[in-house]
């Protein structure tokens, strides 16, 4: 049959081509398992397990009982959330902006996409170090933009090298997105490597969009290092991707920010006045409490995900076939099961981490997602946002389907 033409095609080409979201599929196929009465235990979503804390839920009902709050407000945000970002940004990665250089964005996700409609034209090329969080590629595409993986490894520690980049770069390239810590793999770029990638970038006149939503979940003696700091020089070519959902458990308050340099931010809330007019100020408020809050809950959640990391870590490379890299950051474990595939694995042959994902969910009824989704095949990722028990059981299930 031939294919449909422009006049006739009743979905644009562009989003036809669009992936989902891997790991909201994930989730979204555990939560309906769970409601048909199956006990499924899911590693998929990247989301912390706990309750927003009660000071900021507080901030929120007071939000709802202001009159100011249920109107149109400033597109690129409520000014004093404005400022709180600019506070924050200064006290714990030792950044400083003002607030003309911050626009308020619904959810990170939301202001990786402002950022690179802001900074893209057809064909611009971004570097990806590759295993990379799901959206990256696909928002590069939906704006027009070619994204270029950067393929790491384990045995790196998935960190890209300066001449990892450098060969991947072209006269086309524009943008590099640089995670850290990294989702999926937890893996966090030490300040003399972040320092160096920052110098080649600015060398070469690429800009760096920096994604530090995970800034506060690092472990043991890992320090997160941010680009713009390490490199003043990059500074003007320099976007700082952050937010509240990992670090407060907010993420269903989709609030999220970009700081940039003025030009960038000017088009951007230009964007976002057509798009979204303001983000919800209910939300705003909320996250203004969390900005202007301690740390206290915080660093229990912190506390729990470091447990965790290890319980899953060990429990990973017990099993036959499996080898698990110990992650210094983020809420995640990235295991290599290249070591599971083409066997059969109770009653399943896999050939694939699709497939293996499939089987599990099917028949150990755990959920995870499967490393294509990174641009890593070979590989899962599990999230250990989960409670201990769960994290316990869902790992003992993922050895007994192996062992059967």
């Amino acid at each position: 049959m031939a294919e449909a033409s422009t006049a006739t095609r009743r979905v644009a080409a562009v989003l036809t081509s669009l992936e989902p979201s891997a790991t909201l599929a994930v989730d979204a196929a555990a939560k309906q398992l769970r409601q048909d009465g199956v006990p499924v235990i899911s590693f998929g979503a990247g989301e912390p397990d706990f309750p927003t804390p009660d000071p900021i839920v507080e901030a929120a009902i007071a939000a709802c009982r202001d009159p100011a709050m249920h109107h149109y407000t400033p597109t690129a945000g409520l000014p004093a959330l404005r400022a709180a970002i600019c506070a924050k940004t200064s006290r714990d990665s030792g950044f400083d902006a003002t607030a003309d250089r911050v626009i308020v964005t619904n959810g990170a996700k939301h202001a990786v996409f402002t950022a690179l409609t802001a900074l893209l034209d057809p064909g611009d090329e971004v570097l990806i170090p590759s295993p990379y969080w799901t959206t990256y590629p696909e928002v590069a595409r939906l704006v027009g933009g070619k994204p270029v993986a950067v393929v790491t490894t384990p045995a790196s520690g998935f960190l890209a090298s300066v001449a990892d980049l450098e060969a991947a770069r072209t006269e086309r390239t524009k943008v590099l997105i640089f995670n850290s810590p990294c989702n999926p793999t937890g893996s966090v770029y030490p300040a003399a490597l972040v320092t160096q990638i920052g110098q080649w970038a600015a060398a070469n006149d690429l800009w760096v969009l920096c994604d530090e939503i995970y800034e506060h979940l690092v472990f043991g003696d890992t320090v997160q290092t941010s680009m713009p700091v390490a490199v003043p020089e990059l500074e003007g070519r320099a976007i700082i991707v952050n937010g509240v959902a990992k670090t407060y458990a907010m993420t269903g308050w989709r609030i999220g920010w970009l700081i940039g340099p003025t030009d960038v931010i000017d088009a951007a809330t230009t964007f976002q006045s057509q798009v979204t007019s303001n983000i919800s100020n209910i939300s705003q408020r909320a996250a203004l409490a969390a900005l202007e809050g301690d740390l206290s809950a915080v660093a229990e959640m912190r506390a729990a995900f470091d447990r965790r990391r290890t319980t899953m870590t060990s429990m990973l490379n017990a099993i036959d076939g499996v080898t698990c890299v110990v992650p210094d950051g983020a809420f995640y474990c990235f295991p290599d099961v290249t070591g599971l595939l083409g066997r059969e694995l109770s009653g399943h042959r896999v050939t694939t981490t699709a497939e293996l994902a499939e089987a599990l969910l099917a028949t150990a009824h755990v959920a995870t997602v499967p490393g294509e989704a990174f641009g890593a095949p070979g590989h899962l990722r599990l999230s250990s946002a989960i409670s201990d028990a769960d994290l316990v059981e869902g790992v003992h299930r993922i050895a007994q389907f192996a062992a059967g």
